[in-house]
């Protein structure tokens, strides 16, 4: 009996382990995210604040939590493209397990995490994926809207 219910413990924990690490992609979707997006109030009332009068080439949200272990995989590639393409790119992260982060989880329809979107000057979405993410790949979807 014991045996069987860590079986099936074993199973369901490996069920949830590999859907945050699927690497499921979800290339060409043409959502209109709302290009008023703050790291600071949920309800996307305030706007993006960017120190150059250009906004960035790409706005990567990388949407997880700091409890999961693909999404803290994620955390040194983020840190580094941030620092790489500061100028460029603009990074956020939202813990969606936070009351904070939730709601950008309902706004971006996550299913899984880590997901991490990709939008382009416009605010408009051009790339998602959902798991972990090399940074070899994510540096390919920048390369996509000009980012060098």
């Amino acid at each position: 009996m014991l045996l069987s219910i860590r079986y099936i413990a074993l199973v369901v924990f490996s069920f949830f382990l590999i859907a945050g690490c699927t690497g499921r992609k979800d290339e060409g979707t043409q959502n209109t995210v709302q290009s008023e997006i703050s790291t600071s109030d949920p309800t996307g009332e305030s706007s993006l604040q960017v120190e150059d009068s250009e906004p960035p080439l790409v706005t990567f949200i990388e949407l997880g939590s700091v409890k999961c272990v693909p999404c803290k995989m994620m955390q040194p590639i983020i840190a580094e493209i941030e620092k790489e393409y500061l100028n460029q790119v603009k990074v956020i992260f939202y813990d969606v397990w936070t009351d904070e982060g939730k709601p950008y989880a309902v706004q971006f329809g996550i299913r899984a995490i880590p997901t991490q979107v990709f939008l382009d000057q416009n605010g408009v979405e051009y790339f998602r994926h959902t798991g972990f993410f090399p940074k070899d790949e994510i540096v390919k979807v920048l390369l996509q809207k000009g980012v060098q």
